[in-house]
């Protein structure tokens, strides 16, 4: 359970621990939502979620140690598994996992002396990103639509205006323009979209990488996050991402 563990001492360094196990357990909760609900089977011992700075994710029992190295994340997230929807399970775990990571950030801060301005900017750039929660249940993503006042039939027809693909392809979001053009369709498209978020790890909108945008809830991902290729993204006529294909597998 080391997940590449390290004592990070400067605010820099805290905020990037957090960000990889935030990145760790948002995969958990949406692209490897399958494995995980697997793994964390209800007749098993008590069971923790835990994220690590390198942005992977473990399902594990907690420390033996007392008092443990690390604040410890809830315990026991299987056996309510299946006492409720998934989706609410899902909303529950991502609720704790916000609440652990957190513990964590401000425990290096408190071990490390961070003074009343280095918490205060810790606590401002963690506050820039969308919680787990936020991600997991398309708040985020909700928030967004209202901010920038774009619907997803306005954005997949402005991203088709763009001449990016044909009509049916216009969910994705990786433009194709002439080099004359590239700059002035690149800062349209950071303006359109820069308030679009990943629903698999939660980061923003960039021109230059590829999106998809899931036909069934209709939430934005980085290609690379759930492994579509522009060149396969051309043979998907409705493409659905891991959270509702998992859910249309399972009864």
């Amino acid at each position: 359970m080391d997940g590449g563990q390290y004592n990070p001492r400067t605010v820099e360094e805290v905020f990037r621990d957090f960000k990889g196990r935030r990145a760790g357990m948002i995969k958990a909760l949406t692209t490897d939502v399958e494995e995980f609900y697997q793994q964390c089977d209800p007749e098993k011992e008590n069971l923790c979620l835990y994220g690590f700075p390198n942005e992977l994710w473990e399902v594990n029992l907690p420390a033996e140690e007392v008092p443990p190295e690390l604040p410890e994340p809830a315990l026991g997230i299987n056996f309510a598994r299946d006492g409720m929807q998934e989706k609410d399970w899902l909303s529950l775990v991502a609720v704790h996992s916000d609440a652990w990571l957190l513990a964590v950030a401000f425990y290096f801060g408190a071990r490390f002396g961070f003074d009343k301005t280095d918490r205060k900017r810790l606590f401002n750039m963690i506050n820039e990103l969308p919680t787990i929660f936020e991600v997991v249940t398309g708040t985020a993503k909700k928030q967004s639509k209202e901010k920038s006042s774009v619907s997803n039939s306005s954005t997949k027809s402005k991203s088709s205006s763009k001449g990016q693909r044909a009509p049916e392809s216009a969910k994705y979001s990786k433009p194709v323009q002439a080099k004359d053009e590239e700059e002035v369709v690149d800062e349209e498209d950071e303006e359109e979209h820069g308030d679009t978020l990943c629903g698999a790890c939660g980061e923003n909108y960039a021109a230059d990488e590829f999106w998809i945008c899931c036909d069934v809830c209709e939430k934005w991902f980085h290609g690379k996050c759930v492994k579509i290729t522009p060149a396969r993204a051309e043979h998907i006529k409705q493409y659905k991402c891991p959270s509702c294909s998992n859910k249309r597998a399972r009864p």
